[in-house]
């Protein structure tokens, strides 16, 4: 197998003692040139720096703050759903017992009277009404000035 040659060449000259002490927060903390900055004038980096903040805080709330808000509000939401399953079991456990109440012939028989009025052989119907309210608006007058005191003192208690 024939020998192969680097492709990166060597650095020719060495690096000066302070290049290999110095620290490389320094090149964090250095100036940039005005040249390489991004803006030039403090008033448009100001602006862009509160950009780059608002838009960090936005990233930041919808990662976190909503995600964690809507996982802690998720409890209560559990719970009224829980409430409303248990309600709507009570009821069908009631239109279940109602069911297999109406499947029996003594069933039918009670709703059958109860909601259409079904009456047997040799029963008879009879139809009991309320009286009709009495009218208490009377012409002012000899005959009617007693009865409207009498309509009053049998309509207080």
């Amino acid at each position: 197998m024939p020998a192969t040659r680097a492709t990166v060449k060597k650095p020719t000259k060495a690096p000066r003692p302070s290049y290999a002490r110095r620290s490389r927060l320094g090149d964090l903390t250095r100036p940039i040139a005005i040249d390489r900055r991004l803006s030039k004038d403090r008033r448009s980096a100001f602006l862009l720096g509160i950009v780059a903040v608002a838009i960090a805080g936005t990233l930041a709330a919808a990662l976190f703050v909503i995600p964690v808000r809507t996982y802690l509000n998720q409890d209560d939401m559990l719970a009224q759903r829980q409430d409303q399953v248990d309600q709507l079991e009570a009821v069908n456990n009631d239109l279940r017992a109602e069911v297999e109440r109406l499947r029996s012939d003594d069933g039918a028989a009670e709703a059958a009277r109860q909601e259409l009025g079904y009456i047997e052989g040799e029963e008879r119907r009879e139809t009991v009404l309320d009286y009709p309210a009495l009218p208490t608006e009377l012409p002012a007058g000899w005959p009617y000035s007693l009865v409207n005191s009498i309509v009053a003192l049998r309509a207080a208690p």
